[in-house]
């Protein structure tokens, strides 16, 4: 139930005879009567304006993952922990745009982030989220401002009165009838019309619940930006360590190569048995095949990486950064974690979302308050465009909501759910950015100490192969301290690429969990190598 107050008004057309024209009259206005009596009730309670309802839950942003893992590792050798990126969902995608070039091309960490940030369809998805919520807000702004129309029109129409129920029986020996049909009748209208809410406490709320929205949106946009650069540096660096295995493999194949070649040599002038020879064959059988597993990983690696920064698959790519350990303090845990406070975007997103359901609340409320409007219109009609007459009509109207059947309490419970839910993911989104932090600063805490140790193994790995060798040549050792030496080699080289991989990664993670990896991206990979 509602009350409402206002004004209207009517037209009449030309062209009619004078009795055609009364009758017309008396049917339009007993009509028009009967129409505003019936039809008031039902278009003002229509029209009654209604709080736009939020979905319960308040995360936007694109479908996909990008996590980072620190294992222990199973394995023996200094190696203790694995690290690794997953990327999932729309963060392993992309928009491919041209052509692969004739030869290879080389890519910076900072290239391929730059390329990632254009191309990767977490982006692209993170950015039409936003505009659509821009069109949201531009939606609900709309009925807050004037909607004004025109238009033109040429009527030509008869109406049957005894459609309306009327019957004329005129008394014998008059000399005139009443026609039951009246028209044709022609007539020409040029109008302008103006809409305008004056007050309206819903409307004026849902706009400002969905500029929040937007402000959501364009957040959650930007921590998708760091969810693509720790995506597109994670699997760079899972590159650069593939291809740092690669270049090992090889040394380690020469120098099987180069022992076989002395145990042949040996065997040769008598100083060696077959067995010698043989099992140094073994070994560089061993180193080949391993060679060739390590280059095929390092090539799906590769388009990996071509698919998540959106370049050609068939471009061949050469990465012109190595992995590095960088020496530096780690930041106290209250220190890193009021920063990822200030920064992640996804925080301040989520706040956002509180927000917005506070106004839609608020909105719900606002269903009990009056609102007030204006309609108006301005035009010319008459029986042709030579003839016609300005006319106008302007109704002023004052709705006074009374009674609804509870859809207000309703909406104003789904309202309240809607905002404890989101009030509930805030608190939950702000413990898991400490968890999150925490855990990178673990990571990189581990993966620097890790990086020292297997350093200086891989000193005493060279070292012992190097005695091996010399004891080898001077006939006082077999390929077996060789060999054995050779493996431990191989395995202190392949816990130094991990250990350089796992404290790379660590420091982007850390940068993403305080919300600064695309700040801090393009200084990742500078500094001193370690030799």
């Amino acid at each position: 139930m509602y009350v409402s107050a206002g004004s209207c008004s009517r037209r009449i057309p030309a062209n009619m005879s004078r009795l055609s024209l009364a009758i017309f009259i008396f049917v339009a206005g007993t009509s028009a009567r009967l129409f505003a009596q019936m039809g008031a009730t039902s278009s003002g309670a229509a029209g009654t304006s209604r709080a736009a309802q939020l979905p319960a839950s308040g995360r936007t942003g694109t479908a996909g993952s990008v996590v980072t893992q620190q294992n222990a590792s199973p394995s023996g050798g200094v190696a203790s922990v694995n690290s690794s990126i997953q990327v999932s969902g729309d963060f392993g995608g992309s928009v491919l745009s041209g052509e692969a070039s004739a030869g290879p091309i080389t890519l910076t960490l900072a290239e391929a982030v730059k390329q990632g940030l254009r191309a990767n369809l977490g982006t692209v998805s993170a950015d039409n989220s936003v505009r659509a919520a821009r069109a949201q807000r531009i939606q609900e702004l709309s009925a807050l401002l004037p909607n004004i129309t025109a238009n033109a029109s040429e009527t030509v129409t008869q109406v049957n009165l005894a459609a309306y129920g009327f019957q004329f029986n005129v008394p014998p020996g008059l000399n005139f009838s009443i026609p039951s049909v009246v028209g044709p009748f022609s007539y020409s209208q040029l109008q302008g019309a103006l809409s305008q809410s004056i007050y309206d406490p819903v409307l004026r709320r849902n706009w400002q619940a969905s500029k929040e929205s937007e402000r959501a949106s364009v957040l959650s946009a930007k921590d998708t930006r760091e969810l693509v650069v720790l995506a597109v540096g994670g699997t760079y660096l899972q590159t650069l360590a593939a291809s740092a295995r690669v270049d090992s493999q090889r040394a380690q194949v020469e120098n099987a190569q180069a022992i076989h070649r002395q145990a042949v040599v040996r065997k040769e002038a008598g100083t060696n048995s077959k067995i010698d020879v043989m099992r140094s064959l073994v070994e560089l059988q061993t180193e080949q095949q391993r060679l060739s597993s390590l280059e095929a990983d390092l090539r799906k690696q590769k388009l990996s990486l071509a698919r998540i920064v959106g370049l050609p698959l068939g471009q061949e790519l050469t990465l012109s950064e190595p992995l590095l350990f960088t020496e530096a303090p780690i930041p106290p845990p209250p220190t890193a974690i009021q920063l990822a406070y200030t920064r992640r975007a996804d925080l301040q997103a989520a706040d956002a979302q509180v927000r917005a359901a506070d106004r839609a609340l608020s909105a719900a409320h606002a269903e009990r308050l009056p609102s007030v409007s204006v309609n108006g219109d301005y035009g010319a009609l008459g029986p042709n465009p030579t003839t016609a007459h300005g006319v106008f009509a302007v109704t002023g109207s004052v709705n006074m909501p009374i009674w609804q059947g509870g859809r207000v309490k309703g909406d104003i419970q789904q309202a309240e759910a809607a905002l404890r839910q989101r009030q509930a993911e805030l608190a939950d989104a702000r413990a898991a950015v400490e968890q999150e932090v925490r855990n990178a600063l673990i990571e990189l805490e581990t993966a620097a100490g890790q990086v020292k140790l297997a350093g200086t193994n891989r000193d005493y790995a060279r070292e012992t192969l190097l005695e091996a060798r010399d004891r080898f040549a001077a006939g006082v050792a077999t390929t077996v301290e060789v060999v054995q030496a050779q493996e431990q080699v191989a395995g202190a080289e392949s816990d130094y690429i991990s250990s350089l991989f796992s404290f790379d990664l660590a420091k982007l993670a850390l940068a993403r969990a305080t919300g600064e990896a695309e700040t801090d991206i393009p200084d990742l990979l500078k500094g001193n190598r370690r030799p």
